[in-house]
């Protein structure tokens, strides 16, 4: 199964883009030997269109071209909140079930085109807050490792046990 990470934006040079290749280089030597193929991550420029919803609209066009027919993830502060284990449930699951491509979506500055949601098999929020996207591109790089080392059976995942 290929992996995608498609972003609308670029992301400059610095520790976010250094972290986000960590993950993509532990992504690529682990993903492997569970049968997903490393990590593509594309960045799409931003629509220079005039109205909003007309950006939205041609960055959604971008971003479904890009994305095939993959599964699609849209990470989008709307979407629900799953645990780290049932993402990584999700993740194995399409795997097993042959698909081809999984495609993790972030939307520009102007958010996400309604479509792209509507089409989406899972709609990810990291909470209520705004965040930027290069934060954004990093944690969804994190999380796609840490569901490929539970998929491994690897200890990198420790989760809580309600300690408090």
């Amino acid at each position: 199964m290929r992996l995608s990470l498609l972003a609308v934006g670029r992301l400059k040079s610095g520790p976010e883009r250094e972290l986000v290749e960590r993950y993509r280089q532990r992504i690529e030597g682990m993903g492997r030997s569970l049968g997903f193929a490393g990590l593509d991550i594309v960045e799409l420029p931003e629509s220079r269109a005039r109205r909003e919803e007309d950006r939205r609209a041609e960055e959604a066009a971008a971003l479904l071209e890009k994305a095939g027919s993959s599964v699609l993830i849209v990470f989008d502060e709307r979407g629900k909140s799953p645990t780290s284990e049932a993402f990584a449930d999700r993740v194995r699951q399409w795997r097993d079930e042959g698909r081809a491509g999984m495609a993790c979506i972030i939307g520009g500055p102007d958010g996400l085109d309604p479509k792209i949601r509507h089409g989406a098999e899972l709609v990810v929020s990291f909470g209520a807050l705004t965040m930027p996207h290069q934060i954004v591109r990093a944690l969804v790089a994190e999380q796609l490792y840490r569901a490929l080392t539970m998929i491994a059976g690897h200890p990198y995942h420790r989760a809580g046990h309600g300690d408090s």
